[in-house]
């Protein structure tokens, strides 16, 4: 895998760092949305993520990509499966939120880091340092754990995971710019989602016209609470490895877990308060190996530049000597020819 500059290393992680942060605080908005049910809520997403997105290309002037996109059938492929993973991720997420299981979607993306990192060594040959190693193995164990305190498989936990991960990847194939390609998966969402709300309506179930003006106003604003994170896991994806995204990963976990705990009173059996401390031991290894590769790499860098600074004053000095040696012939042939000097025709 190619290095990517530092600057745009810099770049992606401000990016993954939002992304995560907006994600581990977003379940807060969505109980703000009842009466709509999780799939009505879903389909908003979708029609107005699109939206959105398509005043930000405006705004930026940027459509040569599209012609692109649409030339490269690979890719299109890519954006589709992207935009199925992401659409069952979304509607997980709203349905768990709104059903009392924040603490459980938080443990999905504890799992999401590890699943992540194994794609990123598997698939694109990435990899770990030992200690990344012993992190990863000590949050399976927490998964294990925490699985156990639930007494049964936590499948919403599973699949986000696993769905998340997967968007992941695909998104590191697609290799679009954030804004391009949510507008491209959003693209392939709009119809299918705008077709679900027209048959709500046609219905009578729909609740964005019945709700009063607040209440629309709350769901076309879920195209804004969408896009925005996205738009910056997009930028993020194409920009650090796998792994580092990975580890980024944590932050919405542990948001959300907080979240499900003081704010949403959710109950945390000793099992799982042991799956959770063990979780949160891998992050401190996790931080505890970055910092550590973070000053040796910064101190090889300054030993680099001294022998690069070095080496070049050697080099000005034999320059130097050089320079003084060819004066030198040059006054030799500055002399006075002889008779036996060749003479220039």
């Amino acid at each position: 895998m190619t290095d990517k500059p530092g600057g745009e290393k810099r770049t992606g992680l401000l990016n993954g760092f939002a992304a995560y942060g907006m994600w581990g605080l977003v379940p807060l908005f969505w109980p703000l949305l009842k009466p709509a049910g999780a799939a009505e809520i879903l389909a908003h997403r979708m029609v107005w993520s699109l939206a959105f997105v398509i005043v930000a290309l405006l705004a930026v002037r940027r459509w040569a990509w599209a012609g692109e996109l649409l030339r490269q059938p690979r890719r299109l492929a890519l954006i589709v499966v992207a935009a199925a993973v992401i659409t069952v991720n979304w509607g997980v997420y709203i349905w768990a939120v709104n059903s009392g299981h924040v603490v459980e979607a938080s443990l999905g993306y504890f799992i999401n880091p590890l699943v992540t990192i194994a794609m990123g060594v598997l698939l694109l040959k990435e990899r770990l340092r030992p200690v990344q190693w012993a992190a990863v193995a000590t949050g399976a164990a927490s998964v294990l754990v925490l699985a156990v305190g639930y007494g049964q498989p936590p499948w919403i936990s599973l699949c986000l995971a696993f769905s998340f991960a997967t968007y992941g990847l695909v998104k590191k194939k697609v290799d679009l710019g954030g804004v391009e390609s949510l507008a491209a998966e959003t693209a392939v969402q709009f119809l299918p989602a705008l077709g679900y709300l027209l048959w709500l309506g046609a219905h009578g179930e729909a609740t964005f016209a019945s709700e009063g003006a607040g209440h629309a106003a709350l769901l076309a604003s879920t195209g804004v609470v969408t896009a925005l994170p996205l738009v910056c896991f997009g930028a993020a994806a194409i920009r650090v490895p796998l792994s580092t995204l990975g580890l980024l990963q944590y932050l919405a976990p542990v948001f959300q877990f907080v979240l499900g705990v003081v704010y949403f009173h959710e109950s945390m059996p000793p099992a799982r308060w042991a799956g959770f401390a063990l979780v949160w031991l891998a992050l401190s290894m996790l931080t505890w190996d970055g910092l550590r590769t973070a000053r040796r790499s910064a101190r090889l860098r300054a030993e680099a530049a001294a022998r690069a600074e070095a080496h070049g004053a050697a080099g000005a000095a034999l320059a130097g000597t050089a320079g003084t040696a060819g004066s030198a012939g040059a006054g030799a042939a500055d002399a006075p020819r002889s008779s036996t000097d060749p003479v220039e025709a």
